[in-house]
């Protein structure tokens, strides 16, 4: 937070008094610019006059635009391994989704592809595997209430956060927990937090970032939970993996993107539809095709513009989690998507 003596120096903070006394120092021509220019850099800055800023979460630092265009958007898209439904080896897949005109893909891990395979087709086609998933944190939820499940769950992770070293990623996507009645709510933060700390080491040693990602799981079921739980790990490699389309039944994306700012290091691309909820149920709600459902995609991109994350000069990731299938569906989620980006 600013000290006190902070606000006198900012050029919002010009008192009627001080600029009385301005004026009878240097003249009222004289003044009268300084004010104009400090209240012309108050009216572009937002700042209201000696008033301390808000707390807020951290903010990646936005590329600006000139003067009176849009942000240019950099946002490099992929799709998961899982929807790609042409061919067989991973060649014969990343050669799809780049003739689809995707760059990136994530990537289960451990699995039973090997590394080798995988790299030589990231070689030959030029897609880049980004981001790894964990495979394992449904099946071995870091707070089962039993000993040995988690420890296979952890072993896990430490494995994924090895691979995506391996395979050239900079991130593990992580489901932390997973409240049910007979696991609780504190005890799933408690066990998730145990675990991840331990894991730190092996991320830190990979240099890979665990990013938590909001799901259905019953647990961190806000966004200032969110940020409340990547925060207490005082690490830059503990992240957040948004996706978009997870947080709509009981949500708003924009919300959420404003409030995890520069926590979040990937995105997922989802829609949902309440309307499909009400008619059909609830999980047929994401059903609904990009730019169809409650996303708000033109607030989405104004918050992710925001924060720098979609403008960001190097390009960040934005990784399609739909249903998938042949080269012609693939081409109809990368045009939807381009269409998103573009809002």
């Amino acid at each position: 937070m600013p000290q006190q003596n902070d606000t006198i120096s900012s050029p919002c903070a010009i008192s009627r008094r001080q600029l009385i006394v301005a004026s009878a120092a240097l003249g009222a021509s004289t003044m009268v610019s300084a004010a104009q220019a400090s209240l012309a850099s108050c009216a572009l800055s937002g700042e209201q006059p000696a008033s301390p800023p808000p707390t807020s979460a951290p903010l990646a630092t936005p590329t600006p635009a000139p003067t009176g265009q849009s942000p240019k958007r950099t946002l490099k898209a992929a799709v998961m391994y899982g929807m790609i439904g042409e061919g067989t080896t991973p060649l014969e897949k990343f050669q799809v989704i780049k003739d689809c005109g995707f760059e990136g893909v994530e990537i289960d891990a451990p699995s039973n592809i090997s590394n080798e395979s995988l790299l030589a087709a990231a070689a030959k086609t030029g897609i880049t595997m980004h981001g790894v998933v964990h495979s394992g944190h449904w099946k071995y939820p870091l707070n089962s209430p039993g000993a040995k499940v988690r420890a296979q769950g952890l072993a896990m992770l430490e494995q994924a956060l090895r691979d995506a070293k391996a395979l050239g990623a900079s991130s593990v996507l992580l489901v932390p927990a997973v409240v049910t009645a007979k696991q609780p709510y504190d005890q799933a933060w408690e066990y998730s937090s145990q675990a991840i700390t331990t894991a730190l080491k092996t991320a830190e040693e990979c240099n890979i970032q665990i990013a938590i990602e909001n799901v259905w799981n019953n647990f961190l079921l806000s966004p200032l939970e969110a940020a409340r739980f990547v925060d207490s790990f005082k690490s830059p490699l503990v992240k957040w993996h948004f996706d978009i389309g997870n947080c709509i039944n009981a949500g708003f994306p924009d919300q959420w993107i404003k409030i995890l700012g520069a926590r979040i290091v990937k995105i997922h691309i989802k829609d949902y539809s309440r309307k499909i909820r009400d008619d059909q149920g609830l999980w047929k709600g994401f059903n609904a095709e990009l730019g169809s459902g409650d996303a708000g995609w033109p607030e989405v991109m104004k918050e992710l513009d925001s924060i720098g994350y979609s403008t960001n000069p190097v390009g960040n990731w934005a990784t399609a989690e739909v249903p998938g299938g042949d080269s012609a569906r693939l081409k109809v989620i990368r045009e939807q998507m381009e269409k998103i980006f573009v809002i």
